[in-house]
């Protein structure tokens, strides 16, 4: 036994080492993506790790392992579950023979996502459990305790780490890596292939599983009761730790129902603490999915405080002060003073493409050759080029989730005759879930332009490998695939590749592909600025500018600013030597010079 400062995602991948997985697969996005970059880090022999092209073949890679006996793990965020809910809701019925997890990080607040969608209430949905660790130390265990509670009801089970809990770190004892586990192989057995009458018989069982597995929960060390008193509080995830230290804090009597199992609750340690309290508050991010259960459970006779009380809020993610004020409410504490010397809100900083950003060059290009148009429509994604959509630039008119540019696109395109719809997408999203989009635009005859966003990475996430880079999760040699060989392949008959950087001739490109009747393409290639080093050479300001401001309110670039007197001041430190700024200055004072470097 070794103690290490363990990453909350460091911890669930070496809990799934510890319990002997052999195969993982998953799609980056954030929280989540340490997971399955861990288990690429660590490289265990006999332990094959993917990134897969999107979450669904993710899913489907680690089912088909499970059914060969192997113990597999899938990763994905919240909204990743969405693409993977088709073959989820079957998986269920079918069941698998080797353990298998699917960690699905959830984001309250959001952070970095489209929704605050709660997996859990998607557990309930399927009829599949759920575990929802507290800290990465439980995680760890959790994890391991999931693969055997997975082949005990031969079902796929759900790990559902919140942010602070999947980025927090603590120190957690790691037990040696267990023997993987052997797969014994594939068998044929007819229920692997689903149909009604199958699905009719399963769903059944399914449902009286619920009820097993309810009772199988109140034997788990993460579900119990703690303290005294007759004012309850039920707590799931990382509101434990601020329920519990919130309670230490005031000195209240309180008794502490942590529930680790959210779906389905604990039979037994349910009853049990409604027996012993009150009434009982309820604190967990970010759907009342214990709270709704309580309910049913207390039939009114003991009165459950929540969400739907209004006592606690309803979306965004919780914190200890949250938690504090709330049980301060609940248990008729005074309320405390206020600090008048309290620290003041810190500044908004809105997030902005890097400087030297190749996708900046691509939005103003496009904007540049969009003109004369009578109507243009710039249709978003999701990654980095989202932040177009920001002033100056104002370039993404919708965004709603992976791939889904180009087929709104195709809509907004039949339904408003006016309108010249350009599709923005990055490479990677493009292999996610841009292809099928490309090939309804082909189909249908659909006059689209779109523009592919290749800076060589998943740069959103942490720049981790696509089937366009060359590499696989670990680093090795994989085949790349081609982009503009794929679209042809599609049947877009008309397809150009520029250097962004090279503004004339992007413009020239993208007013071309605009003016072309049906699906045309463009694909942007230049690297991602974060990845490369910064030249030797850097843009400086000369005498010559005349303070017309328009290389600041053109472009946005974070490394261009007007100084007191209104003169544009270029950082060299952020200039990248992109020289975008160049094309947009009408009197040509930005000039290049070397980099001094002390």
């Amino acid at each position: 036994m070794t103690v290490k400062v363990c990453m909350g995602n460091e911890a669930i991948a070496l809990g799934a080492l510890a319990a002997g997985v052999s195969v993982a697969a998953g799609y980056p996005g954030t929280p989540s993506t340490e997971i399955i970059e861990t288990l690429a880090h660590v490289h265990r022999p006999g332990v094959s790790v993917q990134w897969s092209v999107n979450e669904k073949a993710a899913l489907e890679v680690a089912a088909g392992a499970a059914y060969a006996g192997a113990r597999s793990l899938c990763t994905m965020k919240q909204v990743g579950l969405n693409v993977a809910s088709d073959p989820l809701m079957s998986l269920s019925y079918i069941g698998v023979k080797g353990g298998m997890v699917i960690a699905v990080a959830d984001d309250p607040g959001p952070w970095s996502s489209q929704t605050e969608q709660d997996t859990r209430g998607f557990a309930k949905h399927a009829n599949l459990p759920v575990f929802d660790p507290s800290s990465p130390e439980e995680a760890y265990l959790m994890v391991q305790t999931a693969y055997e509670f997975s082949e005990k009801y031969s079902l796929p089970v759900f790990m559902r780490p919140t942010t602070r809990v999947c980025h927090a770190s603590a120190d957690v004892d790691l037990a040696e890596p267990a023997e993987i586990k052997a797969a014994d192989g594939f068998e044929r057995r007819p229920e692997w292939c689903i149909f009604p009458a199958l699905s009719y018989r399963r769903h059944g069982e399914l449902e009286v599983k619920q009820y097993e597995m309810a009772r199988d929960f109140d034997s788990m060390p993460y579900n119990r009761i703690e303290g005294k008193g007759r004012k309850g509080v039920a707590v799931s995830g990382v509101s434990y730790l601020y329920a519990k230290e919130a309670v230490s804090e005031l000195g209240a009597d309180v008794l502490l129902y942590k529930v680790g199992t959210p779906y389905p609750l604990p039979e037994k340690t349910t009853k049990d603490f409604l027996a012993s309290v009150d009434s009982v508050l309820v604190i967990e991010e970010l759907d009342p999915v214990v709270e709704e259960q309580l309910l049913i459970e207390a039939s009114g006779k003991v009165p459950v405080l929540g969400k739907r009380s209004g006592d606690m809020p309803k979306n965004g993610e919780y914190s200890f002060e949250i938690v504090k004020d709330a049980l301060i409410k609940y248990l008729g504490l005074p309320q405390p003073e206020k600090e008048a010397d309290a620290l003041p809100q810190l500044p908004v900083r809105p997030p902005v493409l890097c400087a030297g950003c190749p996708h900046r060059a691509s939005f103003y290009a496009a904007k540049v050759a969009a003109k004369g148009f009578k109507k243009a429509v710039y249709c978003g994604d999701i990654g980095c080029y989202t932040l177009g959509n920001a002033a100056p630039l104002n370039m993404v008119d919708t965004c709603l989730c992976m791939g889904a540019g180009i087929t709104l696109a195709q809509g907004i395109a039949l339904a408003d005759r006016d309108a010249k719809c350009l599709a923005f997408i990055g490479d990677s999203t493009f292999f996610h879930t841009g292809i099928p989009g490309v090939i309804n635009a082909v189909y249908q005859g659909t006059d689209i332009t779109v523009i592919v966003l290749d800076n060589h990475t998943t740069a959103m996430t942490g720049h981790q490998p696509h089937p366009g880079t060359g590499k696989h999760a670990d680093g090795s040699e994989a085949p790349a695939l081609d982009i503009e060989t794929l679209l042809k392949a599609c049947g877009v008959k008309h397809v150009s590749t520029v250097d962004p950087f090279d503004f004339p001739e992007t413009v020239k490109a993208i007013r071309e592909a605009a003016e072309f009747p049906g699906a045309s393409a463009v694909i942007a290639k230049a690297p991602c600025i974060a990845q490369i080093k910064k030249p030797a050479a850097v843009r400086f300001v000369n005498d010559g500018c005349i303070k017309c401001g328009r290389c600041v309110a053109e472009i946005g670039c974070p490394a261009i600013t007007p100084d007191s007197t209104g003169r544009a001041v270029i950082d060299a430190p952020l200039c990248t030597d992109c020289g975008l700024c160049s094309y947009v200055c009408p009197v040509s004072a930005i000039e290049r010079g070397e980099r001094n470097v002390k």
